[in-house]
């Protein structure tokens, strides 16, 4: 009824109705019971017992009363001096006095409700002695009875009510947490797939449009000395941008590359290899280690891209003229090298990752080699060329999330 009470719910709601409606018969019984037996002041237990009612009455409806718990002890205190003149003229107002106990353990605090309801039954017990003229222990068994009873009910009810507050917001926490946890397992899935794309546009697209960009440049030379190579470079660069459409239409429908379909990983290296000799002014030659045993598509899908970008690194930085592919077949790893004899660089002084000039090439094929739980060292050095190393395990750890094949 006030903002200090615990919030009605449906059920509170019924009992707090259930509570009313006892008050109130109570007062009609008390007012009833005068008229047919003539007692005295008959006129006087009717009008009190009206009085006791209607402010009884008013109460509730007043939103002083239901927000404040001043004005509802206030209230309360003029509902008892009724209640107590009542007393003072009929023994029937003694039963009243247990729907006050649950009213008054309701509204005030914890120390005054118990206080306040020993009071009243002190003042019941005191009432209806006064109206037998005589006093036994017997009279104060039922007040202290219903004085007893009232304050284990509504101490009990009180107690699961915390309970259930408690377990509700528990509940509310518990719900906000695993919201807070998959709005990050989404951000941080938004961000692994960013990334995953990323790599895959910078291994394909990129490298492809870099390598048209490198044989328009060898055809503009070329021109017009010699227009048959100029010739020759356009075709070349045209082919790639064929293969680069093919790559993004894959790439779009996440299928397989298509330099993987319908061959091995050693025939997809080796068609690379061919395919970089012919269009660059580099000699790469591929070769094979071991016996080839089928590795999944994860794994094939790590290792070609791995080799096109470092193949691309190597044609489009190295300035080598030849390069080394070599797949090995190690038991339980398969690993990738590749090895050139071109001008090399410092592995610890490597440009930052920019948009303009690039420099994501080694960070996304260490990446790679990461999520299959491999591992990719480079050896370099100015003047010395360049050997990179990639090695998977055949049964990737089990902490290790493979990337979809594209």
């Amino acid at each position: 009824m006030n903002s200090a009470a615990p919030a009605l719910t449906s059920t509170t709601r019924a009992l707090a109705w259930c509570l009313h409606l006892l008050i109130i018969g109570l007062l009609a019984l008390a007012a009833g019971r005068a008229v047919p037996d003539e007692r005295p002041h008959a006129g006087w237990i009717i009008a009190a017992s009206a009085v006791c009612g209607l402010v009884y009455a008013v109460g509730p409806t007043l939103p002083c009363v239901r927000r404040s718990r001043r004005a509802a002890a206030l209230w309360l205190a003029v509902v008892g001096a009724c209640w107590l003149v009542l007393l003072a003229f009929t023994p029937d107002a003694v039963w009243v006095a247990f729907p006050l106990y649950f009213l008054q353990l309701h509204l005030l605090s914890r120390r005054a409700g118990p206080a306040a309801v020993a009071a009243t039954a002190a003042a019941a017990i005191a009432g209806f002695a006064a109206h037998q003229h005589s006093f036994s222990p017997a009279m104060a068994i039922g007040p202290a009875l219903g004085a007893a009873v009232a304050v284990a009910v509504v101490w009990g009810y009180q107690a699961l009510y915390r309970e259930s507050e408690h377990r509700r917001r528990l509940i509310e926490e518990l719900t906000a947490t695993r919201a807070d946890l998959a709005a990050a397992q989404h951000t941080a899935g938004v961000l692994a797939e960013r990334d995953r794309l990323a790599r895959e546009i910078h291994d394909t697209l990129a490298q492809g449009l870099s390598s048209i960009q490198l044989l328009l440049r060898a055809a503009e030379r070329a021109l017009p000395q010699a227009p048959q190579n100029a010739a020759r470079y356009v075709d070349q660069a045209r082919q790639a941008a064929v293969d680069n459409l093919a790559e993004a239409r894959r790439f779009v429908a996440a299928l397989t590359p298509p330099t993987l379909e319908g061959t091995t990983l050693a025939g997809a290296l080796e068609r690379l290899c061919t395919t970089t000799s012919a269009r660059h002014r580099i000699t790469a030659r591929f070769h094979l280690a071991g016996t080839p045993i089928p590795l999944t598509t994860a794994h094939e899908v790590t290792l070609l891209r791995i080799a096109q970008s470092a193949l691309a690194n190597t044609v489009q930085h190295a300035e080598a003229t030849a390069a080394d592919v070599t797949l090995s077949y190690l038991g339980d790893h398969v690993a990738l090298d590749i090895v050139d004899g071109g001008r090399g660089f410092d592995p610890d002084c490597l440009p930052t990752p920019d948009p303009e000039t690039g420099g994501f090439g080694l960070a996304a094929m260490r990446t790679r080699a990461q999520a299959l739980g491999g591992t990719l060292t480079i050896e370099s050095a100015p003047g010395h060329g360049t050997a990179l190393a990639a090695q998977l395990p055949l049964t990737p750890p089990a902490d290790t999330k493979p990337e979809a094949p594209l």
